[in-house]
């Protein structure tokens, strides 16, 4: 007969690395994340748009976690390009992602230039359509911010099918680098009697990071005297009303909204 598992204790041990390893990021990237908040804080100060794009599956996610959501920035203008979104294939997606030049495409269709900030999230850090983006931002004179895990990047192999042709890591091609620390391979609970692990992480770890640099924005922003724009949830007393405030500032500037 089987031995009996106690998912119990596994579900308590998810919690526990999940909660370690956001703890390790709010300590170790403090002082990246506060450099990364000073300029988004002078992007939304200016009245300009922060964008996000997350190219690659679940990295998706981390962009839509700061864009028309609530509690989160109006300012921020997530690139929700359809080509690694899971909703059009899984397959389909990862084979994207790792499409040399793709990435090239979608910074070019936003016409991102001088004076532009892009947040790029995706917790390997490595894929073509990634690096493709950092590249071509670069190049338009974009100020980058990445997030993305060192660990993971570093240490995924030169020849990784998903890399692209250069080799580049995220990190090492953005102007502010924080590192979400995700653990190669992403899951992290071993249940006994099984080969391969389950429960991800990244999810949690980028809109960890995220978040952080959203309310440290915030903050800076509020010590100069300026209250950004903020969602409300639409399903709160008030939110539609609150927002309709400022829906006609952004609505044709923001492309997804």
């Amino acid at each position: 007969m089987p031995e009996l598992i106690d998912a119990d204790a596994l579900c308590r041990g998810y919690y526990d690395d999940v909660t370690a390893l956001m703890r390790r990021i709010l300590v170790e990237e403090r002082d990246a994340t506060e450099r990364a908040a000073e300029r988004v804080a002078e992007q939304i100060a200016a009245d300009r748009l922060v964008y996000a794009y997350g190219p690659g599956g679940h990295s998706n996610l981390a962009s839509q976690e700061i864009f028309f959501r609530a509690g989160g920035l109006m300012h921020v203008s997530a690139i929700l390009d359809e080509g690694t979104l899971l909703s059009g294939g899984s397959l389909r997606s990862m084979a994207i992602e790792r499409t040399p030049g793709y990435g090239k495409i979608v910074i070019a269709d936003q016409r991102l230039g001088e004076g532009d900030l892009l947040i790029l999230v995706n917790a390997y850090g490595i894929n073509a359509a990634l690096i493709d983006a950092a590249l071509e931002a670069k190049r338009r004179g974009v100020f980058l911010i990445g997030v993305n895990s060192h660990e993971h990047a570093n240490n995924s192999a030169p020849t990784h099918p998903a890399r692209h042709p250069t080799k580049h890591n995220l990190h090492e091609l953005v102007d502010i680098a924080i590192d979400c620390k995700v653990p190669i391979g992403d899951a992290i609970v071993q249940v006994p009697g099984m080969g391969e692990k389950i429960g991800a992480i990244s999810t949690f770890a980028n809109a960890f990071a995220l978040n952080n640099l959203v309310i440290r924005t915030v903050a800076k922003l509020v010590e100069r005297g300026i209250e950004p724009p903020v969602w409300r949830s639409g399903n709160a007393p008030g939110g539609d009303e609150a927002n309709a405030k400022f829906i006609a500032r952004f609505a044709e500037r923001v492309r997804w909204l």
